[in-house]
């Protein structure tokens, strides 16, 4: 995994990517409300320090990257996996070939 970016920028790809698999209604998603929840504890404030931060970045990046590498996945799978047994006029022409035809009309 690539070095840690800023937790703003972190959070901004983890919800775009939680809106990119929750679709129309991704804000009222409990991964939402926990992601936002999660980053709003533990930000650095002037009265205190948050020894978790780093850990918690780590574990947003970790968790973007396997939402990343899902959708990317499913999209590979979608455009390369085999549609079924194919006839053999339709893996011809895949090749770039004609059946020949039948003497008498009948192919």
């Amino acid at each position: 995994m690539a070095a840690l970016g800023a937790p703003v920028c972190t959070l901004r790809a983890l919800l775009r990517e939680l809106r990119h698999a929750g679709g129309r209604r991704y804000r009222d998603s409990p991964a939402y409300r926990h992601v936002l929840a999660a980053f709003r504890a533990h930000r650095v404030t002037s009265e205190k320090l948050c020894r978790a931060q780093q850990e918690l970045h780590f574990q947003a990046a970790t968790y973007l990257c396997l939402l990343r590498s899902v959708r990317e996945h499913e999209a590979l799978h979608r455009e390369y996996h085999g549609k079924g047994e194919r006839s053999p006029e339709e893996v011809a022409g895949l090749v770039g070939f004609r059946l020949p035809r039948q003497p008498g009309g009948k192919g």
